[in-house]
């Protein structure tokens, strides 16, 4: 939306409801790349007043932002407060459909009145959560810049440029943002397409259960992360793409297929992810790679993949010790999983050997 634009459809609205005595911002016009943008400084009371952040909903998929850091919050408040403290501006989009109660005023020279009715958070906080989020009892001056009129999908995409290196940023809600942008994700992402599978579908033993970085839910504790989920899988989609000849959602399904049967074979680990490695980043990274392994060995004509994955894991995940003080605990990072993969090689290898022998 353009700043004329932006005025006159503010002022046909204005003129049928008004705006109540509110919250006023003497802005300057100016220009952020293509993008029309109002700046200025108000009191950190006022801005948190007339703006609200749009927190991911992981139940109904709406919003975008991190569920707030309260210490990284408070870090802030009490720097703000120190002699000499700064910060860059505040950033916040003026949404289109805020015309209600909200107008704007030219007053020449390059400066726009802002009025936002009394009790109404007109702005979405695009980057300033965390700043904000404990201010609202707080004179302290901020500078502020206003988008107007960007979308949803616009502020997501401003948010992570913004963010998107930002430290302790949520890696599986930028992944998920990218699942949102993304125009064919089972084509240029087919792991975090096959991992969203996993949490949205009722019928996953994950259903729920990957963490998008939004609004914490209540009942059962999430048990691994959606980033987590998506790097492993890149040990598993290309095998599963080229069993199913490209089909991506064929891919899915033998994932979705493998999971079932690890929940099935290893029901007591699985009731108990706290006290087991199975749910936890190196046991995920580990075992879908073995449901690589796996359907590289799928025949031909197999007709239920579950049941050849049930079969498979059988033979030697039930006697492997998944406990959090078994072979698996302390492994981290590239090492640990690789040598994660390794005992649990070994394990399969060792059982065939018995079956053989036996």
């Amino acid at each position: 939306m353009s700043l004329p634009a932006a005025q006159t459809a503010f002022a046909e609205c204005k003129s049928e409801t008004g705006v109540a005595k509110g919250v006023e911002l003497i802005c300057l016009q100016g220009q952020s790349g293509q993008r029309p943008i109002l700046t200025g400084s108000a009191s950190a009371r006022e801005l948190a007043a007339i703006s609200f952040a749009d927190v991911l909903d992981e139940t109904s998929g709406r919003g975008y932002q991190r569920r707030l850091n309260v210490q990284h919050s408070l870090d802030f408040r009490r720097y703000i407060q120190r002699p000499g403290s700064t910060t860059i501006s505040l950033t916040f989009n003026l949404r289109e459909g805020a015309s209600s109660t909200c107008d704007l005023e030219e007053l020449g020279g390059g400066l726009v009145r802002l009025r936002i009715a009394a009790g109404t958070q007109a702005l979405a906080q695009v980057d300033c959560q965390h700043r904000l989020g404990h201010l609202a009892d707080l004179d302290v001056p901020l500078p502020f810049m206003i988008f107007l009129g960007l979308t949803e999908r616009e502020e997501m995409e401003v948010f992570g440029v913004i963010n998107g290196k930002a430290k302790g940023l949520s890696s599986s809600l930028l992944d998920y943002h990218q699942a949102v942008l993304c125009d064919d994700l089972a084509r240029d992402r087919p792991e975090i397409y096959v991992a969203l599978l996993l949490r949205n579908e009722p019928s996953s033993p994950w259903h729920g259960q990957l963490d998008l970085g939004g609004n914490s839910f209540s009942g059962m504790g999430r048990r691994a992360s959606l980033r987590t989920m998506q790097k492993a899988l890149k040990r598993f989609v290309p095998e599963a793409l080229a069993k199913t000849e490209g089909d991506t959602d064929a891919a899915a399904a033998l994932a979705l297929d493998f999971w079932k049967a690890v929940a099935a074979v290893l029901h007591t680990e699985w009731a108990a992810p706290r006290r087991h490695m199975i749910t936890k980043g190196v046991g995920v990274y580990a075992l879908t790679q073995i449901a690589a392994d796996l359907v590289a060995e799928l025949p031909p004509a197999a007709g239920n993949a579950r049941r050849h994955f049930e079969a498979r894991l059988s033979d030697f995940a039930p006697a492997f010790d998944w406990s959090s003080t078994g072979p698996l605990r302390g492994l981290g990072g590239e090492a640990g999983v690789v040598a994660a993969i390794s005992m649990l090689r070994q394990a399969r290898q060792r059982s065939n050997l018995r079956l053989v022998n036996g």
